[in-house]
């Protein structure tokens, strides 16, 4: 059943991969991912550790509490999104093309 199996090319691999996941956790922290709502009034920087760098919010907004709690949520998930794809394709990559996230 394990013949052929040789351990310490696989213990190899998975040092190569802990290093490759290190690696992009440290890139992570260097990518930036900027959305923008409604026509601009709203834009949120977030890095690829999903931690907000900036909020700009136009000053025509701060009358309107709803619509700028609206305008927030909604970049705010399409900062998230942004960043989990990235992570996805990120993933993808390292495993080579295989695409463990489609069903």
């Amino acid at each position: 059943m394990f013949e052929g199996l040789d351990i310490s090319k696989m213990s190899q691999m998975m040092a190569t991969m802990q290093e490759d996941m290190k690696r992009l956790q440290e890139d992570a922290k260097n990518k930036e991912f900027t959305v923008r709502v409604g026509g601009g009034m709203v834009s949120i920087t977030i890095n690829g550790n999903s931690e907000v760098l900036d909020v700009s919010i136009d000053d025509s907004l701060l009358s309107d509490k709803e619509s700028l709690q609206i305008l927030l949520i909604s970049a705010m998930n399409d900062a998230y999104k942004m960043v989990e794809d990235d992570k996805k394709a990120q993933a993808v990559k390292m495993m080579g093309g295989i695409n463990p996230f489609v069903s």
